[in-house]
């Protein structure tokens, strides 16, 4: 009995000490449907934008980038209206491990049908359903973010940078939980992974 009891209370701490990234959880629920905005289409700049991403187990962290791959937003007097973006998840690199060994199989993992299966899904998508200009000068941007064959529209607050007819650029912080896209490994029982992602988004678009 005591044993047992030592089993599940070792397995107790290893869940409690997998912590999720830092950073504010993005609102989640089920896809809506896309309107029409109506504007200036800028293009999405891929090599002037960024995608970095973080996620921590019990014995530490990774991180890497994800690589835009092309997009459009709208931009109506000024502020931004809608849009969409692709995302080029055969691009999904890890940039903390130095050893090429262990990188390549973090890589290879990750883009196993354990995380984001990536030779099934090569892409993942953004489509923007709505954009609150807040009083604090940021924006509420929500939309409908596609990963593997799974659809949720997040709700998340971005700075903007620079907003013109001519030229958008905005950064975001936040965190989705990889489960509700179907992303459910839980790692190893002596290394658990954390449920959410911290995804740290700069996106340009340009006339």
């Amino acid at each position: 009995m005591k044993k047992v009891f030592f089993f599940f209370s070792v397995a107790a701490l290893a869940v409690s000490c997998v912590s999720n990234p830092e950073g504010d959880k993005a609102e989640t629920k089920d896809a809506v449907a896309t309107g029409v905005a109506e504007g200036d289409k800028l293009a999405v700049d891929p090599a002037g934008s960024s995608i970095t991403w973080l996620g921590k187990k019990v014995t530490g962290q990774h991180t890497g980038t994800i690589n835009l791959h092309s997009g459009e937003l709208i931009v109506s007097e000024g502020k931004l209206a809608g849009g969409s973006f692709t995302i080029d998840m055969a691009t999904l690199n890890n940039k903390d491990l130095t050893d090429p060994e262990y990188k390549g199989k973090l890589e290879t993992h990750l883009k196993s049908d354990d995380f984001f299966a990536v030779e099934k899904y090569p892409t993942s998508k953004f489509e923007i359903t709505e954009v609150k200009h807040l009083d604090n000068g940021k924006i509420a941007v929500a939309g409908n973010l596609t990963l593997r064959d799974a659809t949720k529209n997040i709700t998340y607050e971005a700075d903007i940078i620079e907003s013109s007819a001519t030229k958008f650029a905005a950064k975001a912080d936040f965190n989705i939980n990889r489960k509700d896209w179907g992303v459910a490994y839980e790692g190893m029982k002596d290394d658990l992974i954390s449920d959410e992602i911290n995804l740290k988004i700069n996106l340009v678009a340009i006339k």
